[in-house]
């Protein structure tokens, strides 16, 4: 494995850790995970790459080894400006490489809508957003926020690094031992207790009250200047949350319409997690990209 190391650095008042890999003098590209998930689950692809880069990849706040806020709600344009402050910490006068998985795709691809100027080109793995919703929702969706926050949300315990991993490869089985056991010292650590705590605010289970405004969302999307490649996996289980398969896919192909410049690839054989299970198809799709 590219050996990693780390950098705590303040954002926004937040002590966040990012992760680095490669040569500080090469070109940046910078990654940004999903949610439940930490900078390291990026690992594979990195070890993949045939070009020398250097990967910068934070763990969101509340995620990994970055401060947790004092918050019991996370408000979806905190990443926005979590993720402004970092590449202006890190490259500040010139565009950057950017690559979001899921919540991480959709946090980059409205920020590159809002800052176009910012970014040289986009990588959207598996970010679709969020289903429709509609304004009737809004009054059960507050009810249901409030209703929450009376009480406080927890994470499982496990009692060994063995069943964290155990539990990985229950969401994907497509997870190899070695690759779960890595991921498993990364997604969760030992407490004085002996027993393994995710490395996650529970308070990230809780709901928005707020709806998710597709158009708006789409307006964002319209504004993105860079080239930008989408990648889908064809087995992916976005359907749980994006609604009937059929209805969802007419959904997402209208979104991709609202890009202005895209190159949209499809990766058999994988999940959602698609950097966990074709690491290497997915690394010469990014340089491919990256580098024509």
């Amino acid at each position: 494995m590219k050996p990693s190391r780390s950098e705590f650095i303040s954002i926004r008042g937040l002590q966040t850790h990012v992760r680095h890999w490669g040569d500080e003098t090469a070109p940046i590209l910078v990654m940004v995970h999903g949610w439940m998930d930490v900078s390291a689950s990026f690992q594979f692809v990195v070890d993949c790459l045939q070009k020398e880069w250097h990967v910068i990849a934070p763990d969101w706040r509340g995620f990994g080894l970055t401060e947790t806020p004092k918050t019991d709600t996370y408000w979806f344009p905190e990443y926005l400006a979590d993720l402004d402050a970092i590449l202006e910490h890190y490259q500040p006068d010139v565009p950057v490489n950017l690559l979001g998985h899921s919540m991480g795709g959709n946090v980059a691809s409205i920020y590159a809508g809002v800052r176009p100027e910012r970014i040289s080109k986009l990588i959207n793995l598996e970010g679709f957003g969020m289903p429709l919703t509609h304004p009737k929702q809004a009054p059960g969706r507050y009810r249901k926020w409030l209703d929450e926050l009376r009480t406080t949300p927890t994470m499982r315990i496990y009692a060994s690094q063995t069943e964290v991993a155990g539990r990985l490869q229950k969401t994907n089985p497509r997870l190899s031992d070695e690759r779960a056991a890595f991921l498993s010292q990364h997604w969760a650590r030992e407490n004085a207790q002996g027993q393994w705590e995710i490395l996650g605010d529970p308070a990230h289970k809780n709901s928005s009250p707020l709806l998710y405004r597709v158009e708006e969302i789409m307006a964002c999307w319209q504004k993105i200047t860079a080239p930008v490649l989408w990648v889908e996996a064809n087995d992916t289980d976005v359907w749980r949350w994006m609604g009937p398969k059929e209805e969802a896919r007419v959904e997402i192909n209208k979104r991709i319409a609202f890009i202005p410049v895209v190159q949209t690839e499809m990766i058999m054989d994988a999940g959602h997690m698609l950097h966990h299970d074709q690491p290497e198809i997915l690394a010469k799709l990014v340089e491919d990209f990256l580098l024509n």
